[in-house]
């Protein structure tokens, strides 16, 4: 019998809302282009705001680390960073799973689309959660299910259940697991023997609150724009249909078109246009019609101004930012805005590349593939850029000692990457860089 529902095939009911599954679906749909009625998506406003921030981002990104094990997940996580952050910024929420292998660890992504939350915690962290990984094979399509589930000691089990059907609009029938190559080596259910402390895969999440039913659920980027770019996209359309209907046109009469074999007439450029006029009345008319080009043009850029308004972002990145004056208060209120933004999305990241590395470290333990430092550290540097300048930030530090506000030693520790929290930190630092 065919399975057509991925709660069916789980035996599970997703807590994800009937509206928030609407959400997630109409935010991939804007990325990638897909038109509603009367609408023109040619702006592609949801995919450029999301490459710019992207961009903004990681524009000057730099991870290390001084261990073995914790530089070698860094580069794998490196690899991924700016399409983690894509399907984030999409979906509100991205997954990031790594995956043991002979090199270490490697992370393949799960969009939200992907997901089904079966279970959250009092704080709202993921317990109970399904993921679909679908691939084609021969004349058949394949669709894996896994299941992961966390208990309160922190037990990790998962559970794989292999669908196959001859298309995609169902998941056909349950297979057994080793009826796809890539798929012989898992186990239909196991559980790990040591404690990991999650559903082992790390949530990289949007930072703004959830504005479309208040649930614990990520949510894009932008999301509080959506209605703006559905109207950003219907200015759009009805801007090319002025043009098309507005172009220039010779009215001739009928007699100077020319007929096919069949007496139909051949319109074979759009310039003209045959009318049934009177038979005594013949010649060409210019028709052109005054197009409402400006008009058009100034309500899309206000569109698109409100949805710089809206997500946060610097005046200017997705409107024209000559198009007025503006004060210099002003100026300050939207770079404070936009830095604001980049933050927050920089600290998710960096959360994210902590929680990878803990929890690789974890696993790497109960699979004994190497050996793990006992608190792997990641160094993490977002460079100048537009978030603060690095020069200045020492400059102000030097004040501060100099004033007798700040032990040298912080700064120093801060200037050259070097913990200073503790009194024996402060005391490596004295040793190493104090005269």
């Amino acid at each position: 019998m065919a399975i057509y529902s991925y709660e069916e095939a789980f035996g599970a009911a997703d807590q994800t809302s009937r509206k928030m599954r609407a959400a997630i679906q109409n935010w991939f749909d804007l990325y990638y282009g897909a038109a509603g009625e009367d609408q023109d998506p040619c702006q592609r406003v949801a995919y450029s705001v999301v490459c710019k921030l992207v961009r903004t981002v990681f524009g000057e990104y730099q991870a290390s680390a001084g261990e073995d094990f914790t530089r070698q997940v860094l580069e794998s996580l490196n690899r991924k960073a700016r399409q983690a952050l894509e399907l984030a910024l999409v979906g509100g929420e991205c997954y990031l799973k790594p995956c043991p292998g002979a090199a270490g660890f490697s992370f393949t992504l799960i969009p939200r689309s992907n997901a089904l939350i079966f279970g959250r915690d009092a704080s709202g962290k993921v317990t109970d959660i399904g993921t679909v990984e679908k691939s084609i094979r021969g004349r058949y399509y394949y669709t894996l299910l896994e299941r992961r589930t966390v208990d309160d000691n922190g037990y990790l089990t998962i559970q794989n259940r292999l669908f196959r059907s001859m298309n995609p609009q169902n998941l056909g029938s349950q297979v057994k697991l080793d009826s796809h190559p890539d798929y012989g080596q898992l186990a239909e259910s196991y559980r790990y023997e040591k404690p990991i402390g999650s559903v082992g895969l790390v949530q990289l999440r949007t930072p703004m609150l959830n504005c479309v039913d208040g649930s614990a659920d990520g949510v894009s980027v932008y999301a509080p724009a959506v209605g703006l770019i559905d109207a950003i996209d219907e200015n759009e359309a009805q801007l090319k249909g002025e043009f098309r209907r507005g172009q220039s046109r010779i009215l001739a009469s009928r007699d100077l078109l020319k007929s096919d074999e069949g007496g139909n007439l051949q319109l074979t450029d759009h310039l003209f246009v045959g009318l049934d006029e009177d038979p005594e009345q013949v010649g060409i008319t210019i028709f052109a019609p005054q197009l409402r080009h400006e008009a058009y043009l100034e309500r899309k850029q206000e569109y698109l101004r409100n949805v710089e308004s809206v997500i946060g972002l610097k005046r200017g990145m997705l409107s024209d930012a000559n198009v007025e004056e503006r004060t210099a208060t002003e100026i300050a209120s939207s770079a404070g805005d936009y830095n604001l933004t980049v933050i927050d999305f920089q600290r998710a990241w960096e959360s994210a590349v902590v929680e990878c590395v803990r929890l690789c470290a974890a696993l790497a333990q109960v699979y004994s593939m190497a050996v793990v430092p006992v608190h792997p550290t990641v160094s993490i540097d977002w460079g100048n850029g537009i978030l603060y300048d690095e020069d200045k930030m020492w400059e102000d530090y030097q004040n501060m000692v100099a004033s007798g506000l700040l032990k040298p030693e912080i700064a120093l520790g801060w200037r050259f990457n070097m913990p200073s929290e503790t009194a024996e930190d402060q005391a490596a630092i004295r040793s190493r860089l104090m005269p």
